[in-house]
């Protein structure tokens, strides 16, 4: 009897694995005609405490693919990955605070999202009856960041929350993760509630674009997206200044060197604005796309039609 009923379930399971297979055979198709997929390249750019207002200011290089459902002509989903680079530089701002706080960074974007694209007019991948469609976007992402900033090997004078000038030495010039250096003083037992930022967080992707058909199959696009982030350490600048001889003591001196750059150091600078924390950094897309609609394959017999 047991083996009976092994048997049976056995013989279940066969006909359960069978029918979805079937069924998988059967949908692909159909999915697969709604299906694109594509690459991006255009340039990337931040929003934050070294840039506040400017768009497209020290753009630079990015890239990316995605994969795009579309559910019918007005809707559809995306799938995407995008690459770039971003980067702020007091010196290059015009007001004069920001010139004397004197504050860089650089960092790599490497971002994830899930996006609903709608279509202002009726629009079929690769179909020249449908031309063109100017679009909204707007979705959920997640990405990875890692500020750094340079620095030259030498001696700095910075003043500490004593009134009095220490030298700071760095030995070895060149570029350093700022975040591992507790720049405002986190992780640090001086200051207990600034925790070290953590180096993924979210986003939440939104702009336009318009796509257009130019062969059988095959659509071009141009595409502008902000992203708010929920971090505001993508350039490393949140709070206010820490205690350099705490930063030289739990860390190093390029620790509180990366973290005061003032042009005229002539007094202490800790706990006074280094950031503002109320705003949350952004960072910006604008690509152009190219696209490639999955077709069907033809059965070669017409039985199978």
């Amino acid at each position: 009897m047991l083996r009976l009923h092994y048997c049976r379930n056995f013989q279940e399971m066969k006909n359960y694995l069978l029918a979805s297979v079937l069924a998988f055979i059967l949908y692909v198709p159909s999915f697969a005609q709604k299906s694109e997929i594509g690459v991006m390249v255009g340039t990337s750019f931040y929003n934050g405490e070294l840039n506040r207002k400017k768009l497209f200011f020290l753009p630079k290089f990015a890239f990316g693919a995605f994969y795009r459902y579309n559910f019918n002509n007005h809707f559809s989903s995306k799938l995407c990955f995008l690459y770039g680079n971003v980067e702020g530089n007091d010196a290059l701002s015009a007001t004069p605070e920001q010139i004397q706080r004197n504050l860089s960074f650089k960092s790599v974007i490497a971002e994830f999202s899930l996006q609903l694209e709608i279509n202002f007019l009726p629009f079929v991948a690769g179909d020249s009856k449908t031309p063109f469609t100017p679009y909204v976007f707007g979705g959920f992402g997640v990405f990875k960041f890692n500020p750094k900033a340079y620095v030259d090997a030498g001696s700095y004078i910075i003043y500490s929350d004593d009134g009095n000038p220490h030298t700071y030495t760095v030995t070895e010039g060149g570029w350093y993760a700022l975040m591992p250096l507790g720049t405002e003083g986190q992780g640090t037992t001086a200051y207990p509630d600034r925790k070290k930022y953590s180096l993924t967080s979210f986003s939440i992707p939104f702009g336009v674009g318009f796509k257009f058909n130019i062969a059988s199959g095959i659509g071009l696009g141009l595409e502008w997206g902000m992203r708010p982030t929920f971090t505001d350490y993508l350039d490393d600048v949140s709070t206010t200044y820490a205690n350099p001889l705490v930063l030289r003591a739990e860390y190093t001196d390029v620790s509180a060197v990366l973290s005061d750059r003032r042009v005229d150091a002539s007094e202490s600078n800790v706990d006074r604005q280094r950031g503002n924390s109320t705003n949350k950094d952004w960072y910006s897309f604008a690509v152009a796309t190219i696209s490639y609609r999955i077709k069907n394959k033809q059965a070669k017999c017409a039985a199978y039609q």
